[in-house]
């Protein structure tokens, strides 16, 4: 599998659940769909780097959205969102690729 699709289903899952939340005014729809894409992002990381390093993976999305909570009040909501959604994209193309 390539490295990208992990990489859109966690971007996907973190720019896609802030704005279901905000659209709907569901949150636990948009964290349905958060969780959602990060079971996929997992399953595409497993199958690329293996299971520790999608677990590692997978523990930078969950952190990724729980920072995005206090950074939102420094930067602003989009802001904040489009910040950790960026470093984990950069960390699963750096990490989720293929083992060699």
């Amino acid at each position: 599998m390539s490295a990208l699709l992990p990489t859109a289903f966690a971007t996907t899952g973190l720019l896609g659940g802030y704005q279901t939340a905000r659209a709907t005014g569901n949150r636990q729809l948009g964290g349905a769909v958060l969780a959602a894409a990060g079971a996929a992002a997992f399953i595409g990381w497993k199958s690329n780097a293996g299971t520790g390093t999608a677990a590692a993976l997978t523990a930078t999305y969950v952190l990724a959205f729980g920072a995005s909570h206090p950074l939102a009040k420094k930067m602003g909501a989009w802001p904040a969102v489009y910040t950790v959604t960026a470093a984990t994209a950069a960390a699963s193309l750096l990490l989720g690729r293929k083992r060699a």
